[in-house]
């Protein structure tokens, strides 16, 4: 088998970057683009009131079913052939969304929207399982830095065209309705994300004689077993719960816009805020662990976390006279934000890439599969954590209050994980070569 590149940025993995970055670009465009027909578009009440929460199971749960399956595929075939396979399915499934914003066919665009997240749950696996075959241990930390950057910038460039695309698709006063224009972007976007995945160095497939098992919950109790036999159990699990924080965080900042008392439009700076924080900070920890893994660097992501999380909600907000983007750009809010993100950035890249290195190799897409799938596990625990505190009346009124529960919940979960970990020699470092622990 060829050896993986000692060049970060060989053709292979930037490849493999542009790939994943038209990929969470479309991912995006078609979820914020249907969620704005659904919430007051063409598509408004046709859900009933919350609607656009039906739009977000369409998109997680197929993540949950599907990701232990698709690890299995991505260890029995060539990661790279499997991401040619889902590139390629990606490009009808955008045409499918197309014709149903064409024709106003909500539940074609469902469909559609259901079809690409079971496309990007057989994506998950092989992309972050071929990081370690296209790359060198040594730069582990530097790759999966940088492609969590591209992949920040592409939602944050996917919500901005997005928001753009549904005003000309559903029409105003002093701007032409363009139907065709969703369409256009998707079937536009998978295209281009085929042809970078064309860059992707050939790759051997890994247990040819992998028997499948169509259970998921079957596979993903045998790993979470296998798992826990080793250390890897709770890198896994400390990787997870960063995703219950980040559900609980980005639906407090949905209603940022009675917070801060300015429009919708005006508050979507505080998402740009905090993508851009997130991708700055992934890179920024990727090329600080040089050629070393660097747990250490989740411990300080966790405490700035817990730091500026409890600010946000301690503090209250501060806008500058200016107009009311600038207001919210330069306000004590997207300050607080963007450092919350960046520290997120901090806590996840060292945990990604020991989850890669301290994977069997010819198990590989099974743990991340599983991984991924508690990571949306997590997700949808956010969600009724979320709907239940603030349900009550100390939180209702008050919406930035449950960034005391997330700043509470990131100071346990990390006492916890430093707890579980003490003795293993995984919190003062990792070379590429250590081995995982029996």
């Amino acid at each position: 088998m060829k050896e993986p590149s000692d060049k970060l940025f060989n053709a292979g993995f930037l490849g493999l970057m542009v790939a994943q970055f038209f990929g969470a670009m479309n991912d995006n465009l078609l979820k914020v683009i249907l969620a704005f027909a659904v919430v007051r578009g063409v598509w408004e009440g046709r859900l009933g009131d919350g609607g656009e929460g039906i739009v977000s199971v369409c998109f997680t749960l197929p993540f949950l079913l599907l990701s232990g399956f698709a690890g299995q595929i991505a260890d029995r075939y060539s990661k790279r052939t499997v991401t040619l396979w889902v590139k390629i399915a990606e490009i009808p499934i955008a045409l499918l969304a197309g014709i149903g914003f064409y024709f106003e066919n909500l539940y074609l665009a469902l469909l559609a929207l259901v079809a690409l997240t079971c496309q990007s749950s057989f994506f998950g696996p092989a992309k972050y399982g071929m990081i370690p075959e296209l790359v060198s241990d040594k730069n582990l930390s530097r790759a999966n830095g940088s492609i969590n950057m591209m992949t920040n910038i592409a939602v944050i460039l996917g919500t901005v065209i997005a928001g753009s695309a549904s005003v000309r698709y559903h029409g105003a006063e002093d701007v032409a309705r363009v139907a065709w224009l969703p369409g256009a972007l998707f079937v536009g976007t998978a295209i281009l994300g085929f042809v970078a995945s064309l860059l992707i160095t050939r790759l051997q497939p890994g247990q040819r004689d992998l028997n499948i098992n169509y259970n998921p919950f079957v596979i993903y109790v045998d790993t979470i077993k296998k798992m826990g036999r080793t250390r890897l159990l709770t890198v896994m699990m400390a990787w997870g719960y960063f995703y219950l924080l980040a559900g609980l965080a980005l639906s407090t900042l949905f209603r940022y816009p009675e917070v801060l008392s300015v429009g919708d439009d005006e508050a979507s700076v505080l998402m740009g805020v905090l993508g851009i924080a997130i991708g700055l900070g992934c890179a920024i920890a990727g090329f600080i662990s040089g050629d070393r893994i660097e747990p250490r660097l989740t411990t300080i992501g966790a405490a700035g976390l817990v730091i500026f999380f409890f600010l946000l909600a301690a503090v209250p907000p501060w806008m500058p006279d200016a107009r009311p983007m600038i207001r919210v750009a330069l306000s004590n809010v997207a300050f607080f934000i963007f450092f919350a993100g960046f520290f997120a950035g901090f806590y996840i890249i060292p945990l990604q890439a020991l989850l890669q290195k301290l994977s069997p190799d010819d198990e590989r897409g099974q743990f991340l599969g599983t991984a991924n799938a508690v990571s949306f596990a997590f997700m949808t625990v956010a969600g009724l954590l979320y709907w239940a505190v603030m349900s009550t009346p100390a939180f209702n009124n008050r919406p930035q209050r449950m960034f005391y529960v997330s700043s509470g919940l990131m100071l346990a979960g990390s006492l916890f994980f430093l707890w579980k970990l003490r003795g293993t020699g995984i919190l003062i470092g990792s070379k590429p070569n250590d081995q995982p622990d029996g």
